[in-house]
């Protein structure tokens, strides 16, 4: 990127420039937003309220789990109807990626913006779901790192999960599986991105947006749902203006026993959060939001492979492939492995397992338009979360004991982790709308600082015994011993964002971020001993942005390219970080080019972009606790995705994803001093291929019935490094039909659905996911179940 550019640019914009204060009204933030136009201004209207903006066996668990805004602002009287939505929803607001306020359209990068409404008719239930509407994007429950991702040749903490625009944490540390009820929508924007995101963004970043307050009638609004596996859902949420002259409110309430088809496992997911909003004056919006999240898991931790071969072993087709020696317990000579079909839903977890977190959020802030042309948006935020685990982790088939038939031969090994997690901070932002030159202009600077203290407890003893494979006598956890890890990381960031309009069709839009972290580290043993090496502190200074611009070059057809960079630990994660490691930050970089299509009637949408990732100074877990020095992941790939309602009624909509990640330069001695090579490999859980593809219609008839179908294609994947065990490419189908039953039969309520939903329809047996730290286990798809549901607003 060139910083003289940028810095000129940005410098050319002036305080007093006279144009409309960017707008906060994004109680809706799924409306279209048109381009930005600051001459001549306009009356401003009072806008309702924004609220703001693998673990290697010790190493990556050793720390833990190892908008532009319209140039006229809505009323604030306006409560929410349906707004003009695109087929891909590229006109939404949304904050990741940039703080201009501008849509996904409107940004030289790959947005998507996945709504509520669309999380309901798709059967999205919790956040790893949220792949399914994603182009090119799969997500893992991998239960010591759950809800975590992979999308342009990286996953895990390369990619950043944001929770209202603010980060918590590395994704595998601090990532829990939530149910999406309380969302308004999640946002995603594709490759290396820290202008917002911050550190560990090169794959790209996630943000999750809570439910927020509207002006006007109360609406409330209910479902239920019960499923095959005896899961079942429910919620309550309800919001609009209150008694009180200018408040308004929003509360949201579920709870999802989200049962597993694997044996005695379950995630019990409970939610409740709260929002109001106050408008002192046309001015000046003040708010306060708080939320707490639990969740109570008995987890799957993934199905032992088996030596095909094996006497008496039952094989299974489909589901993985390849050769494969015992990793964990070193070895012997590689063979052809499988899935043994009688363990399809078998448990090897200890009776007395238990994982689980508890999360508070206190966020609070205010938007001051301060003149026609400058507003000041702040948010404060306080989150204090507590996670445990306590379970048998490693489930490893021996090939060296018995005979294999009814033989004592799985190898556990158990883990138990709790965190203490305390994170406060602040996000400001000074918005500027001007004119420079006679060209429309706008321009954000942020400033965020905030203090994250980590304390972990992590049991030393790792005690393990052998049960059998078929019946297996789950037993206890047994003895623990716990060492102490205390972490504390202080960030500050002063970054810059300007979107200057050349010409009425084309615009340049760049950022930059200047960042200051401060790292802390101590660790004492079991004992109550300091560790060697310990405590040690280092401070990073990375400078990120982006580059990049926007051309209509026709009535809905848009180009875009960009350069945006993002940087990261070594390791890919802060709070893993060993005094003995490179205290590095490795850095990545992209470049993307593509083109944004969209009808004159806003019935056909259409994406292209062509992407070129790199990432330098790479460290990847290796032999469970060492880290060795892979020299660079290099992506490469194109996505695609399309969607149109041609016909009154009729909805349909695709995309492909075509990814070729490899190791660069990738060699080094292993602990047995052998020379090992994984140059050219595929790093784990990145397939070469995804598509999606979906059609629905909806009966115009007395009760209105739609029916639709949802099919998904994942390519092969590899569980490790050296890409000796592969993930089958599997091909999934879901069906679902609902009915809107008229206000007339329930004069109570305005809307009411029953749906009827099947998820795997063909059954197919497949590997969902591969944990770099668990490499003799697989985390197994869901078979085919079955849901009922119902909702209701009124």
């Amino acid at each position: 990127m060139s910083h003289a550019f940028l810095i000129t640019l940005l410098s050319s914009v002036s305080l007093s420039s006279a144009a409309l204060a960017q707008s906060a009204a994004q109680d809706n933030r799924s409306r279209e937003v048109g381009p930005v136009i600051v001459t001549p201004p306009a009356q401003r209207q009072a806008p309702a309220i924004s609220p703001g903006t693998q673990k290697p066996r010790a190493a990556r668990r050793a720390a833990g789990r190892n908008r532009g805004a319209p140039a006229v602002a809505v009323p604030a009287t306006q409560a929410p109807s349906g707004p003009v939505q695109t087929p891909l929803n590229t006109a939404a607001v949304t904050d990741v990626g940039s703080r201009l306020g501008i849509t996904a359209r409107e940004m030289p990068a790959t947005v998507e913006v996945i709504s509520q409404k669309t999380m309901q008719d798709l059967g999205i239930r919790t956040t790893t779901d949220v792949a399914k509407a994603a182009v090119g994007v799969i997500g893992g429950d991998a239960p010591g790192a759950p809800a975590i991702f992979s999308m342009r040749g990286f996953s895990g903490d390369q990619i950043s999960t944001l929770y209202n625009g603010i980060p918590i944490g590395p994704s595998t540390m601090t990532g829990r599986p939530m149910d999406v009820a309380g969302l308004q929508q999640v946002e995603i924007i594709k490759g290396p991105d820290s202008l917002v995101a911050g550190l560990g963004a090169t794959g790209g970043a996630i943000n999750y947006v809570n439910k927020v307050p509207h002006t006007g009638p109360v609406i409330n609004d209910a479902f239920t749902s019960y499923d095959s596996f005896n899961g079942y859902r429910a919620g309550y949420g309800s919001g609009g203006s209150t008694l009180i002259n200018g408040l308004d409110y929003r509360f949201d309430i579920s709870h999802f026993n989200n049962k597993g088809f694997i044996d005695d496992t379950y995630s019990k997911l409970s939610n409740v959060s709260g929002q109001l909003n106050y408008r002192v004056n046309e001015n000046l919006k003040i708010w306060g939001a708080a939320e707490y999240r639990q969740d109570n898991d008995r987890f799957y931790w993934g199905t032992p492979l088996v030596p095909a071969n094996a006497p008496g072993i039952v094989p299974t087709n489909g589901i993985v492939s390849g050769r494969w020696s015992n990793y964990y317990l070193g070895g012997g000579t590689p063979v052809p492995f499988t899935i043994d079909a009688r363990t399809l839903t078998t448990n090897y977890n200890v009776l007395d397992n238990h994982s689980g977190a508890g999360e508070l959020w206190l966020r609070s802030g205010f938007q001051w338009d301060i003149t026609n042309n400058v507003s000041l948006k702040s948010q404060v935020y306080g989150y204090d979360a507590h996670r445990h685990w306590f379970n048998n982790e490693i489930s490893s088939f021996d090939q060296t004991v018995g005979n294999f038939a009814g033989a004592q031969s799985i190898y556990r090994e158990r883990l138990a982790l709790d965190h203490a997690q305390r994170l406060y901070g602040n996000i400001t932002d000074l918005t500027v709308n001007s004119n420079v030159g006679g060209m429309d202009n706008r321009f954000v600077a942020t400033v965020a600082a905030s203090s994250n203290q980590f304390n972990v407890s992590q049991d030393t003893l790792f005690f393990n015994d052998y049960v059998d494979l078929l019946n297996p006598d789950r037993g206890l956890y047994g003895p623990r011993s716990d060492e102490k890890i205390y972490t504390h990381l202080d960030t500050t960031s002063l970054s810059f964002e300007d979107q200057l309009k050349l010409t009425s069709t084309f615009a340049l839009i760049g950022g930059i971020r200047f960042e200051n972290i401060e790292l802390s580290r101590t660790r004492f043993d079991e004992n109550g001993l300091l560790k060697a090496n310990y405590p040690f502190s280092k401070t990073f200074n990375p400078v990120t942005g982006r580059i990049g611009y926007t051309w209509d070059i026709a009535p809905g057809v848009m180009l875009y390219s960009q350069y945006a960079t993002a940087a990261d630990p070594t390791v890919a994660n802060i709070f893993i970080l060993r005094p003995t490691t490179p205290l590095l930050l490795t850095t990545s970089r992209t470049y993307e080019t593509g083109v944004k299509l969209l009808s004159a009637d806003k019935r056909a949408e259409a994406t292209f972009s062509a992407f070129d990732i790199e990432r330098k100074n790479v460290y990847v877990p290796e032999s469970g606790i060492l880290f060795n020095v892979a020299g660079k992941i290099a992506s490469k790939g194109v996505e695609i995705a399309a969607a149109v309602n041609p016909v009154a009624g009729l909805k349909l909509w695709g995309n492909v994803a075509f990814v070729q990640s490899r190791f660069i330069d990738f060699t080094y001695v292993d602990g047995n001093g052998d020379f090992q090579s994984y140059s050219g490999k595929t790093p784990p859980n990145v397939p070469n291929f995804i598509a999606n593809a979906g059609a629905s219609y909806r009966f115009d008839t007395k009760l209105p019935v739609e029916i639709g179908g949802l099919v998904r294609h994942v390519g092969d994947r590899f569980n490790f490094q050296d890409n000796l065990v592969t993930m089958d490419a599997y091909t999934i189908f879901d069906a679902y039909a609902f009915v809107d039953i008229p206000k007339a039969y329930f004069p109570t309520v305005d809307q009411t659905r029953i749906s009827f939903r099947v998820r795997n329809l063909t059954n197919k047996l497949y590997a969902a996911w591969g944990d770099p730290g668990y490499t003799d286990q697989i985390i197994l798809g869901a078979p085919r179940s079955y849901e009922v549901a119902a909702s209701f607003k009124w």
